[in-house]
């Protein structure tokens, strides 16, 4: 029998909403979607991904060369003409749509040239890795996968820094910093990069970058393009984390690994309904069948 897999996105889409957990992998009408969003997220990972390659394995002059915002207009252009074949031709942006979003990638770059150092320095540090894979046993026949962004190792403490690249409109707020679910994947990555690893969960650090297209002029503060996000991830936490996770895959699959088409998947009303396919199915997803999640969730 075929092992089947979770990723961090499975238990997340999970957590939300098992009603469309189970739509998407069970009955199996996920369909494949792209957005300007994942597009340009896409593109971006790579430019930042592929200069840091050049700062660590090359030098600093070299890296500081590079013309980060032709290298993600290039990017851009790849991902959008990969992508739209994988969408059957049809364009799902616009000429427009496309210029703004490189512009706002562009601002972003030009600030990420100028701070590198407080997000990457190159002193007492070596790259270990861009896109890490990581597999790991969990339980029932079940693998975890994943690819880690970047992965940073300190020479003088052998500590290990994981990175997670975010591309956001506006950055995170309070709320979105405070909910367990969104911050989980970091989480989940530390503790299986250390299984993975051999080493201790203590000796990784976690880190999101958070890069901000749009800047409120407005605000009472000054505010960076990237915006830097350390969850707690010690031992209660991950504890906490793992435990939520292990609970998906016990109730989402039998102990034989195979789907649990007995399990009872609400769905769940939130403000993720507009964005999602099955919120107008009322056959799918009938509306009066919505559950609301507790204010305090």
């Amino acid at each position: 029998m075929a092992k089947k897999t979770v990723s961090y996105s499975q238990f997340s889409l999970y957590a939300n909403c098992p009603r469309r957990w189970k739509l998407d992998y069970i009955d199996g009408l996920r369909k494949y979607e792209q957005n300007i969003n994942t597009c340009f997220g896409s593109a971006f990972h790579k430019t930042v991904q592929d200069y840091l390659q050049v700062l660590y394995f090359q030098s600093v002059k070299e890296a500081d060369a590079l013309d980060l915002p032709d290298m993600l207009k290039q990017a851009l252009f790849d991902e959008y003409k990969e992508s739209l074949t994988k969408n059957g031709g049809v364009h799902y942006s616009t000429p427009q749509e496309l210029s703004e979003f490189y512009l706002d990638g562009e601002a972003i770059l030009k600030y990420f040239q100028r701070h590198r150092r407080v997000y990457f320095s190159t002193k007492d540090t070596e790259l270990v890795g861009i896109e890490i894979p990581l597999n790991a046993p969990i339980i029932n026949n079940i693998d975890f996968n994943g690819f880690i962004d970047v992965v940073i190792k300190t020479k003088s403490t052998g500590r290990y820094k994981v990175f997670d690249i975010k591309t956001s409109t506006q950055g995170w707020n309070k709320y979105q910093k405070a909910d367990q679910t969104k911050t989980a994947q970091l989480i989940l990555y530390k503790e299986f990069y250390a299984k993975q690893l051999g080493v201790d969960p203590e000796m990784i650090d976690v880190e999101y970058l958070i890069v901000r297209r749009k800047i409120n002029e407005n605000s009472d503060f000054p505010l960076k393009r990237i915006q830097t996000f350390i969850p707690a991830s010690g031992k209660p936490t991950r504890n906490k984390i793992g435990k939520m996770f292990i609970d998906f895959v016990q109730t989402a699959f039998t102990e034989e690994g195979v789907y649990n088409t007995e399990a009872v998947y609400p769905a769940i009303a939130c403000s993720a309904c507009k964005y999602c396919p099955y919120a107008k199915e009322e056959v799918l997803c009938p509306k009066k069948e919505r559950l609301k999640k507790d204010k305090d969730e």
